[in-house]
C-alpha cells in the first residue's frame, strides 16, 4: 500500500483505536458477574481467549509495520532546501522554536531597566543593561523565524505529498 506520511499517521491512529477497542472488549467480556440465582449461561458474554489474542496480535503486527515504515521514511527522506532527513528535521524544529523563544525575549528587552536594589528605603538605584545590540537580535530573530516557517512548510509538504510503501 502506498501512503504519505500524513496518511500513515491517520492509519496508525485507526489501528491504535482498533487495538484499544479490542482490549476494552476483552476487559468487558473475559469475566462477568452473575447472581447466584441467575442462569450463568444466559448472562455469559461472548469471549474466546485464542481469538482475542490472535485479533490483538494481528493489529499489533500492523502497528509495528506502519511505525517501521514511517521510521524508515523519516530516516531516509531528505527535506528539500535543508539537506537533512525528516528525523533530523524533527529534532531541528524544536531547536529552532527554542532559539526563537529566547531571541524573542531578547528582542523585546529594553536597553536599560531599573531593578529593585533589595534595600528598603535606600537611595541606591540599580539598572539592568542589555549587553547586546537589540536591533541586531531583532534582525536575527526575523531570519530565524523565517527559517522556522520555511522548515515547517517544507516538512508539511513532504509529509502530505511524498509516498512510501507499507506492507500490511
Amino acid at each position: 500500500m502506498h501512503v504519505t506520511s500524513a496518511q500513515a499517521a491517520k492509519l496508525l491512529r485507526q489501528l491504535n483505536d482498533e487495538l484499544r477497542a479490542l482490549q476494552l472488549n476483552e476487559v468487558n467480556s473475559s469475566s462477568f458477574v452473575a447472581a447466584i440465582q441467575e442462569d450463568i449461561e444466559s448472562v455469559r458474554p461472548v469471549y474466546n481467549f485464542k481469538e482475542m489474542r490472535d485479533a490483538q496480535a494481528e493489529v499489533e503486527c500492523k502497528i509495528r509495520k506502519v511505525k517501521h515504515a514511517i521510521n524508515v521514511f523519516n530516516t531516509t527522506t531528505i527535506i528539500p532546501d535543508f539537506n537533512i532527513t525528516i528525523d533530523e528535521m524533527l529534532v531541528y524544529l524544536p531547536q529552532l522554536n527554542a532559539e526563537c523563544a529566547t531571541l524573542s525575549k531578547m528582542r523585546d528587552a529594553m536597553p536599560k531597566v531599573r531593578v529593585s536594589s533589595g534595600y528598603s528605603g535606600g537611595n541606591i538605584i540599580d539598572y539592568k543593561y542589555a549587553n547586546y545590540d537589540i536591533e541586531e537580535v531583532g534582525r536575527y530573530y526575523t531570519k530565524l523565524s523565517d527559517t522556522l516557517a520555511k522548515a515547517q512548510t517544507v516538512l508539511d509538504l513532504v509529509n502530505s505529498t511524498v509516498e512510501f510503501e507499507i506492507d500490511i
